[in-house]
């Protein structure tokens, strides 16, 4: 197992063949994670991390987990932080979001693209997380790459 790497981003996850599997959402301050993670709830995923993600690569897949300070925590902006029913401990990282602060900031037919984290390859995706389609774009995107949820 390769040491834990915290990056500034949310992880959410859907359950697959018995495997959680997430989308970790990266993004500037204020560019709307935590309010895509959020309203990803409402479709079936399940909050893993918000804001830090400790990131660490375990039997050739990249993992992902909150910092014990925030586990179970999500910021609700007007609110504040909440206790997020039903938090997952971890999970695998299938995809990353990047946030990307315009709707024309994202190609209408992207190149594929990846990033390599802890030694893993994964697939990236621009999203503006703003859009109200933008959840179910998650759903999408897990299931062209195989991750039928």
């Amino acid at each position: 197992m390769s040491s834990p790497g915290i990056r500034h981003a949310g992880l959410i996850a859907r359950r697959q063949d018995g495997v959680w599997r997430g989308a970790l959402i990266e993004g500037p301050s204020g560019a709307g994670k935590s309010d895509l993670a959020l309203r990803a709830l409402a479709h079936g995923f399940r909050l893993v991390a918000d804001d830090r993600v400790l990131a660490f690569a375990a039997g050739g897949r990249l993992y992902g987990k909150a910092p014990e300070t925030l586990a179970g925590l999500i910021e609700v902006r007007g609110l504040g932080v909440v206790a997020s029913e039903a938090a997952l401990p971890f999970c695998e990282v299938a995809v990353i979001i990047r946030c990307v602060v315009a709707p024309e900031a994202v190609e209408r037919l992207p190149e594929p693209r990846t990033e390599t984290i802890a030694g893993m390859t994964v697939p990236v995706f621009d999203l503006w997380p703003r859009e109200p389609a933008a959840p179910l774009k998650i759903v999408r995107i897990m299931q062209s790459l195989g991750v039928p949820l």
